[in-house]
């Protein structure tokens, strides 16, 4: 971690608690798309991997890593007369105003990293334009922010990692890959950079260990895992 010249992050489960921002957001829209019907509801949250009851996303759920276009490819056929353009522009609406939990206070753990000297990335399956929403207070604070939809591809391909190297001018050795899921670390490893796993998403530390260099509980052990401590 001593060389580390650059930290790109995902957003969700990663910069913000994934449990925390989605399951409301997610219980908010079955019930608007199933016209309050319980059993359509349960029929799409079978299709998302989400539990109805707790309002939360099961661990092998698609919409963990998944972009905006495969979930409204999910949802579509249970949707007639929706059509997957309509249902995904729909999708990054109704994201872009979801209430979001940061993991840790954002602000303060990011301009510590900045004033250290390392460069900031976002790289998200999720709509660039929602992500440049969701960190709206802090977009100064970042070098790159990357979707799916930017024109690099979606995790676990490394096309939005490299892509903030190549920005940033720094080797992918030298950049961190900070995420919640296995596709953010595999991504990590396909740019051959080191990578961070965090426990703010669904994942457990035996899911992520296999793939990741370090695990740590959330972003916020940054400071102390990049000085070594």
């Amino acid at each position: 971690m001593k060389n580390i010249r650059a930290i790109l992050f995902d957003k969700d489960g990663t910069l913000f608690d994934f449990q925390a921002t989605w399951g409301a957001w997610a219980q908010r829209l079955l019930t608007e798309f199933s016209g309050n019907d319980r059993a359509r509801a349960d029929e799409m949250a079978q299709v998302l991997g989400f539990d109805l009851a707790t309002g939360r996303f099961l661990p092998q759920s698609p919409v963990i890593a998944g972009t905006g276009r495969e979930v409204a490819e999910l949802l579509t056929p249970m949707l007639p007369g929706q059509t997957i353009d309509a249902l995904e522009a729909h999708l990054a609406r109704e994201a872009s105003i979801a209430p979001l939990v940061p993991a840790t206070p954002l602000r303060p753990l990011l301009e510590s990293l900045r004033n250290s000297g390392l460069k900031l990335g976002v790289a998200t399956n999720d709509f660039e334009s929602v992500a440049r929403d969701h960190l709206s207070d802090v977009l100064e604070l970042f070098d790159f922010i990357a979707g799916f939809d930017s024109g690099y591809g979606g995790k676990p391909e490394p096309g939005m990692l490299l892509a903030f190297a190549r920005q940033c001018r720094v080797h992918p050795r030298d950049v961190l890959m900070v995420g919640d899921s296995t596709h953010d670390l595999l991504a990590g490893r396909a740019a051959g950079m080191p990578t961070l796993g965090v426990l703010t998403g669904v994942a457990t530390e035996a899911d992520l260990a296999p793939f990741a260099d370090h695990v740590r509980a959330n972003i916020g052990d940054l400071p102390k895992l990049l000085h070594g401590m």
